[in-house]
C-alpha cells in the first residue's frame, strides 16, 4: 500500500504502519518494515533521530551498557565498520551512531521530525487507525507501533515555587542543545538517580559551588571507563556471533558477562570480599553478577550492599556525608544500579555540599534559593535530575482510543496491562516495543528492542499471508500475563524498593511491577512459543468477518 488519498474531499495519507518515535526502536522497525514491503511513516517529536540520546545531553551522560554491546546486531557490516571510542559511550557518540544508522540505511525520507502524534483512534468498521499529528493532519494506518521509549517523558517535579525561580532551570532529560556553562555559578542539583550521579562530578568541576539535594541515596559502582584499544574492539568483533547469542538466550539482562555459579553465602567471607573487589575494580553493571542469588535472598544481598557501603565510607572523607550517601532504603540492585565516574569522591571537594531532603523535604523554591528546614540554600541555577514518568509516560501523552472509544489511559488507570508487553486487549493492531510486561528496562535495551521488532515484523507477515484484518491481545491471556509478571517479581527482592519500576516516583501512579523480571532468554522463548502456536492468546479476525478467535 502506498500513500494514497482516501477521498477527493479530504486528502489523507495512508500507510500500512505508522511508527511513533525515531529512537533505536523506531529506526529498526522502519528498516524491517521497508525490507518486508510494508509502507511506513515514522513521526518523531524531536528534531532528529536517537530518542533518549537526542534529549539527554546533560553533562556526563553515558550509557551504562558497554558500547560494543549497546549496538545493533542486525547488520554485520554495521557491527564491523563502526568504531566505538570508549568502553562506555558518551551521549554525543551514541547520537552520532544513531545518525550514522539513519544515513547508512536511508531512513530519514520516511521520518517526519518535530511532529507529535496527538491522537490515534481505531475505526472498527475500517479496521484501521486514524492518527492525528501535531501539524493538524490526519493519517490512516492499518497498524500503529509505539516506539516511544521507556525513559523519554521527562518529569518536572511538583515543588512549590519552582516557577518563581529567577535563574535558569535545566532538566537532565530535556537538556539544551548548546553547551551550558556553570563557571562561577552556585548550582543546585535536585535528584541523585543515574543522571544526577553522572552529572554531579562534571558540574562540580565548573561551578563555584554545587549543592546536591538528595532524597534517596543510591548504590553506584565505578564505571572504570577507558578508551577502547583496537585489540579490544577486534576481540568483540571476532566473537560477535557468540556474544550476541549469549546476550539473547542466556544472560538474564541481555549483557554478555561471566555468569555466577553459586550464591553469596556459599563462599567464605574472604572469598566473597575478593569477588566483590574484583567486580568493583573492573567496574560496571556486572557487579550484580558476582553471585546468582543477590536479587532473591536478602541475606545474600546484604553482603553486596554492605561491601558498597564500606567503599563509600572509604572514599568520602566526611563521616556525616558518607553516612548520608550510604543507601539503606532498598536492597542493592532493586533500583537500577548506577554507574559513575568519581561521584562519591566529588563530595570531598570544598565546593560541594549535600543536603538531605528525605528527613526534611524541600519546602519551597524562592527567586534565588532552595528552602529546606527553614534554611535558604542560595543558588544561581537549578538542575532537575528528577527522572521520567517511566514505561508508560510517553504512551499516556497520546490520546489512544480502541474498541468502543475506550482510551488506553482509562484502561491503564490502575496500572498498565499488556500481553507479553506487546499488545493490550481492546486495542487491535496496536503494538508496543519494549512495553510494560516485557524485560525492557531490566535489560540491554537494544537486545530487547531487536527482539520485539523482529517479533512484530514476523507477526505482520503472518497476518498478510493469512489475510487477517486485526489482531489484539486476548483478555484472559493478558490477565494471566500481568499476574505472571507480578508473581515472578514478588519472588524477588525488587518490589521492596520504591522504584520507578513500580511507578513509585510519580505521585498517584498505581504501584504495579511493570517490567518482566524472568530474564531476556526465557522471555524470548515464551514469545517464540506463542508465535509458533499460531499466536496463542491473541484474538485475530479476517476481513469482513465478526470477531472470533482464529488461534488458540
Amino acid at each position: 500500500m502506498s500513500p494514497a488519498q482516501s477521498s477527493p474531499a479530504q486528502a489523507r495519507e495512508a500507510y500500512d504502519v505508522v511508527v511513533v518515535g525515531a529512537g533505536f526502536a523506531g529506526m529498526y522497525m522502519l528498516h524491517r518494515l521497508r525490507g518486508l514491503g510494508f509502507s511506513a511513516r515514522v513521526y518523531e517529536q524531536g528534531g532528529g533521530v536517537g530518542g533518549t540520546w537526542y534529549w539527554n545531553r546533560y553533562p556526563g551522560a553515558r550509557c551504562d551498557v558497554e558500547s560494543m554491546q549497546y549496538s545493533y546486531s542486525f547488520s554485520e557490516e554495521l557491527q564491523q565498520e563502526w568504531d566505538w571510542s570508549e568502553r562506555y559511550a558518551p551521549q554525543a557518540e551514541i547520537l552520532k551512531y544513531a545518525n550514522h544508522v539513519a544515513d547508512r540505511f536511508d531512513l530519514r525520507r520516511d521520518i517526519q521530525f518535530d511532529t507529535r502524534v496527538e491522537r490515534a483512534v481505531f475505526d472498527e468498521q475500517a479496521n484501521a487507525w486514524s492518527v492525528k499529528i501535531s501539524d493538524g493532519k490526519m493519517v490512516e494506518a492499518k497498524f500503529v507501533v509505539l516506539a516511544t521509549g521507556c525513559l523519554s517523558n521527562a518529569r518536572k517535579p511538583d515543588i512549590q515555587g519552582l516557577d518563581n525561580f529567577k535563574g535558569p532551570v535545566y532538566h537532565t532529560g530535556n537538556w539544551p542543545h548548546e553547551p551550558v556553562d556553570f563557571a562561577g555559578l552556585r548550582v543546585g542539583l535536585i535528584g541523585t538517580g543515574s543522571s544526577g550521579i553522572q552529572s554531579a562530578p562534571i558540574i562540580a568541576e565548573q561551578a563555584r559551588h554545587l549543592t546536591v539535594f538528595q532524597r534517596t541515596a543510591n548504590f553506584s559502582i565505578p564505571a572504570r571507563n577507558a578508551a577502547l584499544t583496537d585489540e579490544e574492539r577486534n576481540a568483540f568483533r571476532n566473537n560477535y556471533p557468540e556474544i550476541r547469542r549469549f546476550a539473547r538466550e542466556i544472560a538474564r539482562n541481555g549483557i554478555h558477562a561471566e555468569q555466577p555459579d553459586r550464591g553469596a553465602l556459599d563462599d567464605s567471607e574472604d572469598a566473597r570480599r575478593a569477588k566483590y573487589k574484583a567486580r568493583w575494580d573492573r567496574g560496571g553493571l556486572t557487579f550484580m553478577s558476582a553471585y546468582n542469588n543477590l536479587g532473591l535472598d536478602l541475606a545474600a544481598n546484604d553482603t553486596a550492599a554492605n561491601y558498597v557501603r564500606s567503599k563509600i565510607t572509604e572514599i568520602v572523607k566526611d563521616a556525616t556525608t558518607a553516612k548520608l550517601l550510604q543507601p539503606n532504603s532498598h536492597p542493592i540492585g532493586t533500583k537500577r544500579i548506577c554507574i559513575d565516574t568519581d561521584y562519591f569522591a566529588t563530595f570531598n571537594r570544598p565546593n560541594v555540599s549535600l543536603v538531605d531532603i528525605k528527613t526534611n523535604p524541600i519546602e519551597e523554591i524562592t527567586a534565588n534559593a532552595v528552602r529546606v528546614a527553614g534554611t535558604d540554600h542560595e543558588v544561581d541555577a537549578l538542575v532537575l535530575a528528577t527522572g521520567f514518568d517511566a514505561m508508560t509516560g510517553s504512551v499516556a501523552r497520546i490520546d489512544i482510543r480502541g474498541r468502543g472509544g475506550r482510551t488506553l489511559n482509562q484502561k491503564w488507570a490502575e496500572g498498565p496491562k499488556t500481553y507479553l508487553g506487546l499488545m493490550s486487549a481492546g486495542f487491535p493492531n496496536l503494538f508496543i516495543i519494549t512495553g510494560p510486561g516485557s524485560p525492557s528496562v531490566l535489560s540491554n535495551m537494544i537486545v530487547s528492542i531487536e527482539q520485539h521488532v523482529d517479533w512484530i515484523a514476523d507477526c505482520l507477515v503472518h497476518m498478510r499471508q493469512q489475510g487477517l484484518a486485526t489482531m489484539e491481545a486476548g483478555g484472559e491471556a493478558e490477565d494471566k500475563w500481568v499476574a505472571h509478571v507480578n508473581e515472578i517479581a514478588h519472588g524477588t527482592l525488587y518490589p521492596q524498593a520504591n522504584s520507578w519500576y513500580m511507578g513509585a516516583n510519580i505521585p498517584g501512579k498505581p504501584r504495579i511491577f511493570m517490567p518482566y523480571i524472568g530474564g531476556v532468554g526465557i522471555y524470548r522463548r515464551i514469545c517464540d512459543e506463542v508465535a509458533a502456536k499460531g499466536y496463542e492468546g491473541f484474538v485475530m479476525t479476517r476481513a469482513e468477518q465478526p470477531r472470533r478467535v482464529v488461534t488458540g
